[in-house]
């Protein structure tokens, strides 16, 4: 790249499917010639990706456009935030940014990239890999096969953000994932507001991928990305009777044994209160049969304590569900009022204070759980995929854990030559509430 070509900062906040966002940004970026500015100083203009789902996280977004107006001047606000209020939002706090669009809006980011920065050259010259930039690391990354949500859970405002669902045809989506592999990605983290919906929308119409008819469809998806022969890990998945049709890919090899569902409380009437489809006591049926297939099948969910009405008996009732449901990975938020949400129109808010005491009886109840099942892998033989490799040794993850959410596993002597991106195998010698520690073995 010319030392004229034009620079772009570039600022991404939020979630995995945000990221995904700011990946396909930066790749039509990279595509038509815009060099990528590390600091705000040397960027021409800044974009920032922003989030917008809870309290803390608009502040964040923010406080990022603010720096990054401070610090460059020329910003473009893109993401959950940017929606909204049509953008007014961001405006009417930060009214020099130069233009704000909501999320998932690639063509329009690049529209307004146009308008202050004009593209270097043709935007047909090929300039970025089949696979795209991505902003994680070389060996995984994030697979995004759907935008927005049919569900109206009363805590959320994504729909109102990202819209409806809407998947992505199936010939993309599985291009996409053989790109990556053949870049060398080793694993691929399958990602939207609800993955087993995928399809739903188009009626779970017949696409074709090389050739041949594939339905769009999670099942049919996951058995075409097992044949990549690199892992597959399914994330943010509702628990419809569609999925008891994974368990068996995850016995026989094809899939990863994980299942990421957000089952957010055990008590009916809170359930109803969320608007969310489950039910405790068919939950627990559930994870008795898909053990009974796959016994090595990881469960990682997250809660929301502190909901309004939550009753102390209905917070127990939830305590006693994580004792009987002996989940293996568990992320627990208090609940946050989101602008927008139904649920702030609920009576009976729970002080904060009693909803952080409740998150922390919540945390240590799953600690003791987790230490437990990571105790009983102590001896064990598991095959690992290597993150980075450090002065004091490598740090890797079983197939039980997701990049950032989950637990590590701390290998002190890695044999020479190991590198990120590897599968070694290794025992496992010790574990505490939430990471292990191993020996690679030959």
């Amino acid at each position: 790249m010319s030392a004229s070509a034009p620079k772009v900062g570039f600022v991404s906040l939020g979630c995995p499917k945000a990221l995904v966002d700011s990946e396909q940004i930066i790749t039509q970026l990279r595509a038509e010639g815009y060099d990528i500015s590390p600091s705000y100083n040397d960027a021409d203009l800044v974009v920032v990706n922003t989030c917008g789902f809870i309290d803390s996280a608009v502040q964040e977004s923010l406080d990022a456009i603010g720096e990054a107006l401070a610090e460059n001047g020329k910003v473009i606000v893109t993401g959950c935030l940017g929606s909204k209020g049509d953008g007014d939002f961001v405006r009417d706090i930060h009214p020099k940014v130069l233009a704000v669009t909501g999320a998932h809006a690639r063509d329009e980011v690049m529209s307004h990239v146009h308008n202050h920065l004009p593209k270097p050259h043709d935007p047909f010259i090929d300039l970025v890999p089949p696979a795209g930039v991505k902003l994680t690391p070389q060996h995984y990354a994030y697979l995004k096969i759907s935008e927005g949500c049919n569900h109206r859970c009363s805590f959320c405002i994504i729909p109102s953000m990202r819209g409806d669902l809407d998947s992505r045809p199936i010939h993309d989506v599985l291009r996409e994932a053989e790109n990556l592999a053949k870049a060398g990605v080793k694993e691929l983290l399958v990602i939207s507001q609800d993955t087993s919906a995928y399809g739903v929308d188009v009626k779970y119409k017949t696409g074709f991928h090389n050739g041949r008819p594939v339905k769009t469809r999670m099942t049919e998806l996951c058995q075409e990305l097992g044949k990549l022969g690199i892992w597959t890990r399914l994330h943010y998945v509702y628990p419809y009777p569609s999925v008891d049709e994974v368990i068996p890919l995850m016995a026989e090899g094809t899939l990863l044994p994980y299942l990421d569902i957000p089952f957010q409380h055990a008590n009916q009437r809170i359930l109803k209160l969320m608007k969310r489809p489950a039910n405790a006591e068919n939950v627990l049926r559930r994870l008795e049969k898909w053990r009974s297939i796959c016994p090595d099948i990881a469960i990682r969910s997250t809660f929301i304590v502190g909901f309004p009405g939550e009753t102390e008996a209905e917070f127990n009732e939830l305590l006693d569900f994580l004792d009987e449901a002996q989940l293996d990975r568990v992320g627990c938020f208090t609940y946050s009022p989101v602008e927008g949400a139904t649920a702030n129109d609920l009576p009976d808010h729970i002080d904060p204070e009693l909803a952080e005491e409740r998150k922390a009886r919540f945390m240590e109840r799953q600690a003791a759980i987790s230490a437990a099942k990571l105790q009983a892998k102590i001896g064990r033989e598991f095959t690992v995929l290597v993150d980075e490799v450090v002065e004091e040794g490598a740090v890797a993850r079983t197939y039980a854990d997701a990049p950032e959410i989950d637990g590590q596993v701390f290998i002190d002597a890695p044999q020479a030559g190991v590198k990120a991106g590897d599968f070694i195998k290794v025992r496992i010698t010790d574990a505490d509430e939430y990471d292990l520690w191993a020996d690679q073995i030959a």
